[in-house]
């Protein structure tokens, strides 16, 4: 007898998500099948028109051995990994992430690095663990698939959550020059599967944080202003 594999909102991995995970993402993030196809390193560098080494070094390179440092959701492709063996076991790494089968993933990816731990927990809540500070808080491409209301909880969230000392980096969509001809690309992909992408066309990282004159916002945009990655920072 064929078995029927269609989930349904009952499911554990739909369980306790915000509507637009489900809505929206269904397919990208929360589905286990479609996440299996899509969680390796060839699907991150189609996606990122060939910008994926670029991108995870402009994160990576702000890592340096022993740091703590909390990334706010999972990553497809090894990058997870990538960042937790800079780290090293003399540091920490956090990894949050508000989906069950995201959470599955990285806890697979990571499970022999007992520096890490990976925590199901929304972005815009995650108390951390223990009383650690973090070097480094991360997010990485998490904006601009987040609606504007929790755009702004999450930056808030990561900059309360920021030590005096420490760093947040964004890194993710910017506004594409108009000469980009993937800018046109985009276009037709957000209108169909990003409805909350072109946000951050209209508004730089920094207006969706409270007080963001409290902060040094270092930008920089890669591949024709296709994408930012934005480093944060308390004012002296």
């Amino acid at each position: 007898m064929e078995q029927n594999n269609t989930l349904t909102a009952s499911d554990p991995y739909y369980e306790n998500l915000p509507a637009y995970m489900t809505e929206v993402y269904e397919w990208a993030y929360v589905n286990p099948e479609k996440v299996r196809l899509l969680d390796h390193n060839i699907v991150v560098r189609v996606l990122l028109f060939f910008n994926d080494q670029r991108l995870m070094r402009a994160y990576l390179n702000e890592i340096k051995e022993g740091m703590r440092v909390w990334q706010v959701a999972h990553v497809y492709g090894d990058l997870v990994k990538r960042v937790a063996e800079k780290i090293g076991p003399q540091g920490a790494f956090h990894l949050t992430d508000i989906t069950p089968i995201q959470i599955e993933h990285a806890e697979r990816k990571l499970a022999d690095k007992p520096w890490c731990k990976v925590v199901r927990c929304d972005a815009a809540d995650f108390t951390g663990e223990g009383d650690i500070d973090y070097d480094v808080i991360c997010s990485f491409f998490l904006l601009h698939e987040v609606p504007d209301d929790k755009k702004y909880q999450i930056v808030d969230h990561i900059l309360k959550k920021l030590p005096k000392n420490g760093k947040a980096i964004f890194v993710d969509y910017a506004n594409p020059a108009k000469w980009q001809p993937i800018r046109y690309i985009l276009k037709i992909v957000n209108h169909l599967l990003e409805p909350f992408a072109e946000a951050l066309w209209k508004n730089e990282i920094s207006h969706y944080a409270s007080d963001a004159h409290k902060y040094v916002w270092e930008k920089k945009t890669f591949f024709g202003g296709v994408y930012q990655r934005v480093i944060v920072r308390h004012k002296d």
